[in-house]
């Protein structure tokens, strides 16, 4: 019998770690959490913006337009380049002429002025916007020449009877400051001596429109710039201001004459 041999080699002792495979998730999946992500804020912003609608349809103007109808004024069409065309140069003659004698240096400079200026409020027919780069101040021409047009706008309303609207003033008399600030706030053609600085020019917004009755009848604003142009004609005719269609500003820049 044949004597067994021993083997050199020695035995590994080692015990060998077998780690888990690692494996990647597939790229498919990261593109999934994307997408899920972008629906999700997509339904939110539309839920929000449904929320918004739902609470604009309950206040009385989209009430009205729910249960009201559209109304019109049957005036004709106007252009409104060429019947407003007054140049600035003929705004700003008219305004040193008839205006402040010098430019205000900011409001507190305004109360050597009283005696020339008259203070522009929210009123029956017309509505003061929020001024942020003008004071609410006017010759007493111009504050004249703005309650007639503001007056007469009314008037073609009612004499159609039509609902009673307001129009909305956006800018008014600019001191130093005024300016100053317009420039920071990015319009840098804002000119220091802007018609607007001696006070008599304010500018009516051809967009807005304030529904001041509570009848269910309504008009679109493009008719109701219609009727505004109409009051502005009227004024322009009878001599009393210079009026030029603001397109990018969406205004009339209006200067009294008077």
């Amino acid at each position: 019998m044949l004597p067994v041999q021993k083997s050199n080699k020695k035995k590994n002792t080692k015990r060998r770690i077998i780690r888990p495979r690692t494996t990647q998730p597939p790229k498919w999946l990261g593109w999934l959490v994307i997408g899920a992500l972008c629906c999700g804020i997509v339904i939110a912003i539309v839920t929000y913006q449904h929320k918004l609608r739902q609470y604009d349809d309950n206040t009385p103007a989209a009430t009205n337009r729910q249960t009201g109808k559209k109304v019109s004024y049957p005036g004709r069409n106007i252009d409104y380049k060429r019947q407003f065309n007054h140049q600035n140069a003929k705004h700003l003659a008219a305004a040193q002429s008839t205006g402040l004698k010098r430019i205000p240096k900011d409001e507190a400079d305004l109360k050597n002025m009283q005696t020339k200026l008259v203070k522009i409020r929210t009123g029956k027919n017309y509505v003061v916007d929020d001024l942020t780069h003008s004071v609410p101040y006017l010759t007493k021409g111009a504050a004249e020449s703005l309650d007639i047009i503001a007056d007469d706008f009314s008037d073609i309303l009612r004499r159609n009877d039509l609902p009673h609207y307001r129009l909305i003033v956006t800018s008014i008399l600019r001191t130093e400051e005024s300016v100053r600030q317009l420039r920071k706030s990015g319009n840098i053609n804002a000119s220091a001596n802007s018609a607007h600085c001696y006070g008599t020019t304010f500018d009516i917004t051809y967009k807005r429109f304030d529904k001041a009755d509570l009848s269910p009848d309504y008009m679109d604003e493009e008719n109701l710039k219609l009727v505004l142009a109409q009051a502005l004609l009227n004024a322009q005719r009878a001599g009393r201001v210079y009026v030029k269609y603001e397109y990018k500003q969406a205004c009339f820049h209006i200067t009294s004459r008077k």
